[in-house]
């Protein structure tokens, strides 16, 4: 089995996993609703998209 043979110090391993960190979501305030929405999603309350009726809401 393989062993390194040198210890890995902790600046080292912090340098190689500052990419793995979670980013937060895009999120709006749509000017009709007054929601804040995710982008590119439909607004399930309202059914709208981009200013436009895609869903009928019942």
């Amino acid at each position: 089995m393989a062993v390194p043979f040198r210890r890995t110090s902790k600046t080292a391993k912090r340098k190689r996993r500052t990419h793995k960190k979670l980013s937060s979501p895009a999120i709006t305030l749509d000017a009709q609703s007054g929601n804040y929405v995710m982008g590119h999603r439909v607004d399930k309350k309202t059914g709208m998209y981009k200013g436009r009726q895609v869903l009928e809401v019942k």
